[in-house]
């Protein structure tokens, strides 16, 4: 018997994320026998660098893995200083640096350290929608601004005075290059918004997780700009290690410590066996390059082939590896239209309503980190759904 006294909290009701529903709908078709080809989720068609399976082997087989200091293991810190340094010319101390259990990790733990319960924290329309979700199951109130062409899809400090004026900003939350988007900011503008962000207390964070993934424009962490922000990153995108969830993060020194606490209780320490792969996995720039040359031609191929079907109205591709796409000359419900080119087409994309609850109705998510025989066939199928 279900008692009404035992329900769900309110902070759990938060909404699903539709790119994790469609790719269950899709794995259920898949079950039935039908070929999908996949561009809902980013996730690298490619595998781990060779050099981080080799470590992660060896490891396994001479090694015992347990559990780590919270911090991560000092081996992957060094290395991730090294890459700073390298990547940006930014000297960073290894103090600074906390090895995570994926970037979703990072973002609880940045949440939790820096804001506290009714703290309004400023997102972009259209974004990554676990943001949204995150902050509402910690007690935080997401502010979404709705950013468009006239500033290039970014947020910028005029964006903040308007929100100013309904109460006030604790925290601001820029990825670049952006999810669903694509677009990247200018280091000007970047560097304006920071500044904002500086003179006035918010702190700032910094989702980079799809830097290395750039095509377009120059690529900049905030860190080049302020020692105060918050860094968050994963080997996810760029080091095709979804499943091995493992992330970082980039802290200013007087968060070091009740993010070290925070994290001691949450999740005692990131995977072991994965912090060395992630280690070596930082010198595999070469091979990587690789798999990011594949994305630029996938990116070559969806560029020309969607405006030859129809979808013309596309948003700037500087960076990461998806295309947001206006759907609204074939519909205004991208949820139910997602639903028929899944189901007729054999095509899995995700809503834009994942990413924007107020525009998102008209627009898709495309996802171009497959093979290229597979952006191939999705054209192919799209063009004759689209007909």
């Amino acid at each position: 018997m279900t008692s009404s006294a035992f329900v769900p909290s309110r902070r759990s009701d938060v909404a699903p994320f539709i790119a994790m529903d469609v790719l269950s709908e899709a794995a259920r078709l898949e079950a039935d026998g039908r070929r999908i080809v996949h561009m809902e989720v980013g996730q690298p068609s490619a595998p781990a660098p060779k050099a981080a399976l080799a470590a992660a082997d060896e490891a396994l087989r001479h090694g015992r893995i347990g559990y780590t200091e919270a911090l991560g293991v000092k081996p992957l810190r060094h290395a991730l200083a090294r890459h700073y340094k390298r990547t940006y010319g930014v000297e960073v101390p290894i103090e600074r640096i906390m090895a995570t259990t994926g970037s979703s990790a990072g973002f609880n733990l940045a949440f939790l350290a820096a804001f506290d319960p009714g703290d309004r924290v400023v997102l972009t329309a259209p974004g990554y929608p676990a943001y949204r979700n995150i902050l509402k199951a910690l007690g935080l109130v997401p502010v979404e601004v709705e950013v468009g062409a006239d500033t290039r899809w970014s947020l910028t400090p005029e964006h903040l005075e308007e929100a100013l004026k309904d109460g006030p900003v604790k925290g601001v939350l820029v990825a670049s290059p952006a999810n669903p988007t694509g677009t990247m900011m200018s280091a000007d503008a970047l560097e304006d918004l920071i500044g904002y962000c500086e003179s006035r207390g918010i702190w700032f964070i910094s989702d980079e997780i799809y830097h290395g993934l750039d095509y377009a424009g120059e690529q900049k962490t905030a860190l080049e700009f302020s020692s105060n922000a918050i860094v968050i990153n994963s080997f996810s995108k760029y080091y095709c290690m979804t499943g091995w969830r493992i992330g970082w993060m980039i802290l200013p020194e007087q968060l070091v410590r009740p993010v070290e606490r925070i994290a001691q209780s949450l999740y005692i320490s990131p995977p072991e066996l994965s912090q060395i792969a992630a280690t070596a996995a930082l010198d595999a720039v070469q091979e990587l390059e690789g798999v990011k040359a594949g994305y630029a031609a996938n990116r070559a191929l969806l560029l020309k082939g969607l405006p030859d079907i129809g979808l013309d109205r596309l948003l700037p591709v500087d960076g990461a590896f998806y295309i947001y796409a206006d759907i609204s000359r074939f519909s205004s419900n991208s949820l139910e239209f997602a639903r028929q080119m899944l189901h007729q087409a054999g095509v899995a994309a995700t809503p834009g309503v994942d990413f924007d609850p107020v525009h998102g109705h008209e627009f898709l998510r495309f996802s171009f980190a497959g093979t290229h025989e597979d952006m191939k066939e999705a054209l192919s199928r799209l063009s004759a759904f689209l007909k």
